[in-house]
């Protein structure tokens, strides 16, 4: 049974989740303000996490930035009423892995839950190498140079498809359609996100591995010498 991390300060929505949840066999951990959660978070094992944007003590967006600071990359899903492209980039860019505008169904929230968990098992047990980099799939291990390099669910299948694909532009509508299938919109400025995201992470611990923006076309991972 997988177990969930649940921030929710609204007490009927949160007990409603708990229910629901615990219905459909996830062991439910649930928190109602942003610090017991992050305390939750940074000391105990959880395979999942929903975290509520507005929550009171610590916000969700500084719970997620918490956890990633931590080294924790379990995937998280938010959960907020705002719903514009702006508060998604917000999101996306704070370590988060998907995010779902109030009010919702109950089963889109389990799809969306069952998505993230497949993604951060991964679906094909194989090894890539690209230059310095090594992306195990059976593992769920990014390596550079045989140093491990933490990712969250989306950046490791985002790295995982440029690795198997080295050279060749793919398009954001190509990155899209691998990243979400049909459960989350499709924004260009979220994949510009978790792109950017993803170069930076991989820049700061290697140089020759990178990915080059080609405007009006997409995106590549190419080799560098350096010089």
């Amino acid at each position: 049974m997988q177990r969930i991390l649940l921030a929710e300060d609204d007490v009927k929505l949160r007990a409603q989740l708990i229910d629901l949840l615990t219905a459909r066999e996830f062991v439910v951990e649930p928190f109602e303000d942003g610090l017991s959660a992050l305390a939750f978070g940074q000391n105990q094992k959880f395979d999942l996490a929903v975290i509520d944007l507005g929550l009171p003590r610590l916000p969700g967006l500084e719970v997620v930035k918490g956890l990633r600071a931590a080294g924790i990359d379990h995937p998280v899903l938010i959960l907020t009423a705002r719903g514009d492209w702006q508060d998604k980039v917000e999101v996306l860019g704070a370590g988060a892995d998907d995010y779902l505008v109030k009010p919702f169904h109950i089963e889109e929230l389990v799809a969306r839950l069952g998505a993230l968990s497949r993604r951060a098992e991964g679906g094909l047990q194989s090894e890539v190498k690209v230059g310095d980099l090594t992306v195990d799939v059976r593992a769920q291990q990014i390596k550079i140079a045989g140093e491990a390099l933490e990712l969250t669910a989306y950046e490791f299948s985002l790295l995982q498809l440029f690795a198997r694909r080295p050279g060749e532009i793919l398009s954001k509508n190509v990155l899209a359609d691998h990243l979400y299938r049909a459960d989350m919109d499709r924004d260009s400025n979220v994949i510009e996100v978790f792109v950017g995201r993803l170069r930076r992470k991989l820049a700061s611990v290697c140089q020759t591995v990178v990915i080059e923006t080609l405007r009006g076309q997409g995106y590549r991972l190419v080799l560098k010498a350096i010089s």
